[in-house]
């Protein structure tokens, strides 16, 4: 592990993720909104550090709420999204301000996700809002129909399943 990578892991006493990488909750707003979509009212903001190490992934998954991505450092990150069909995914690539991709990328509600550094490390932010609640989030590996489909039309993408 590359030793600054290493570093924040300690520094800033992050924990083991299950999808991947290390986190900590670092913001958990008092104010509670009640999503339209019939959930339980919710944190109207959360914020985590995450950190992904050379090697690690964030594994496809989703959350019930929009979620920003900000690169703090390292990089680049690549994010991935896949599209309603489970058979195209988008790429986006979050790098530091100076070159074409952004250091910001917002991943809309309900779509699934999943995300690998191109470097060393990368160590991100992710705001969600409603704020996350562990209720809203689905990993890809426990819905066999969806893991199938992005198996058979994606297998480059499977190891990140």
């Amino acid at each position: 592990m590359h030793p600054r990578a290493a570093e924040l892991i300690t520094a800033l006493d992050l924990q083991p993720h299950p999808e991947g990488g290390f986190y900590r909750q670092i913001f958990r707003s008092a104010l509670q909104v009640a999503p339209m979509d019939g959930r339980s009212p919710r944190a109207a903001l959360t914020t985590i550090y995450f950190l992904l190490p050379k090697g690690s992934v964030s594994r496809w998954h989703h959350v019930a709420s929009d979620e920003v991505w900000h690169l703090y450092e390292g990089g680049p990150l690549e994010l991935l999204e896949l599209d309603t069909s489970g058979q195209t995914a988008l790429r986006h690539v979050l790098a530091p301000v100076g070159g074409t991709e952004a250091p910001v990328y917002t991943v809309g509600a309900g779509i699934w996700q999943a995300a690998r550094p191109l470097g060393q490390y990368a160590f991100v932010g992710c705001t969600v809002g409603p704020g996350f609640d562990f209720a809203d989030f689905r990993l890809l590996a426990d819905d066999h129909v969806h893991a199938a489909v992005v198996r058979a039309a994606l297998p480059d993408l499977a190891t990140l399943i």
